[in-house]
């Protein structure tokens, strides 16, 4: 099935079902989403993120961690 064969069926559906579908897609493809959003969103997770007024006080970030 082409993207344009699905794009036309997903046009078809009723609007619960679209909200079904997008929903899926938005919580299992990240492609849309940035690298470097994706990686400080990795960073704060692991900790690894400093106040911004320290930052703006003149203080270096934290390294980031290989891997």
């Amino acid at each position: 099935m082409s993207a344009s064969e699905l794009i036309e069926q997903f046009k078809a559906l009723p609007a619960k079902e679209r909200a079904q579908v997008a929903k899926f897609v938005v919580e299992n493809d990240d492609s849309w989403i940035p690298e470097s959003f994706q990686q400080g969103m990795a960073d704060a997770e692991k900790g690894r993120f400093v106040d911004m007024e320290t930052v703006l006080g003149g203080a270096k970030r934290p390294p980031r961690a290989a891997g």
